[in-house]
């Protein structure tokens, strides 16, 4: 994200953009849409700077676009009505294989993404990006593609009703490699980038046409009820435990929470293979 890189952003964005005005066979106009937000979203998030404790700031969405790119073509669909939202990549996960919740062995195993991955114009030596040959495990990702994958079988079961995408596509780290969320942002910085991804949260909402947002966390939730509110978009706002390791409560049984609050939402019953 720094000054220096600007110029082979530039050109990567103009690659992106092309790529995406001419989808592949098979490729539906939902897809197309989605990916033309986020590479909006992209340009805008250009423009911010981030100063300490910030040292270091991967975007998938650039690096990892060709795996980006295969899960969004390959499951996002129409007719689908839930959106479950995620708050920013994680170092094990999105930030390896451009998937949401990106455990590289669910990515791999049971979603079947394929495709290149690169490397951020900066790496922190502790932190690097080894794309889809990662062997380090995401406990976030592991649970939740995991518990999906106990509950359909079949991915095409879940997409067939459900999709999963980030509000924020950043990934920032301190100097020492410490994983820093939006909320530990300074103040301002953090709003510039959230109202940002607010924004872009409701032309993906708008694009994909669904009836419910699921956030998977407090932070998501809240993030999505304020900004679709705002925007006057008509779409229920929920919420579900972030399956977090940093989260007492969800290394307690996150599975089992997770399932009673979908079967209250009437979530259960379009996923379950039984």
């Amino acid at each position: 994200m720094s000054d220096g890189n600007t110029s082979g952003i530039e050109r990567g964005l103009k690659v992106l953009a092309d790529r995406v005005s001419q989808p592949t066979e098979g490729s539906s106009s939902s897809s197309s849409r989605f990916l033309q937000a986020e590479l909006e979203l992209n340009a805008h998030l250009r423009g911010i700077t981030f100063g300490e404790p910030v040292r270091f700031v991967y975007n998938p969405l650039e690096y990892a676009w060709d795996t980006h790119r295969c899960y969004v073509e390959k499951y996002c669909l129409p007719g689908q009505k839930v959106l479950f939202l995620g708050m920013n990549p994680g170092p094990f996960g999105m930030a390896q294989t451009g998937v949401p919740f990106g455990e590289v062995k669910s990515v791999v195993d049971w979603l079947k993404i394929t495709g290149e991955v690169g490397h951020p114009a900066e790496e922190h030596p502790k932190r690097r990006v080894l794309g889809l040959s990662c062997t380090q495990s995401e406990v976030s990702g592991a649970r939740f593609w995991g518990f999906f994958r106990k509950l359909c079988v079949e991915p095409e079961r879940f997409f067939r009703h459900c999709f999963v995408h980030n509000l924020c596509p950043l990934i920032f780290m301190s100097a020492s490699g410490k994983n820093l969320t939006p909320p530990e942002l300074p103040a301002d910085k953090r709003e510039a980038l959230l109202s940002l991804c607010d924004a872009a949260l409701c032309k993906v909402v708008q694009a994909l046409n669904v009836s419910m947002v699921i956030g998977v966390g407090k932070v998501a939730e809240q993030r999505a009820r304020r900004a679709l509110s705002a925007e006057g978009i008509d779409v229920r706002v929920e919420g579900i435990m972030h399956p977090s390791p940093r989260n007492p409560l969800a290394n307690k049984g996150w599975e089992a929470v997770a399932k009673a609050k979908l079967e209250e939402l009437g979530v259960l019953s379009l996923l379950s293979s039984s």
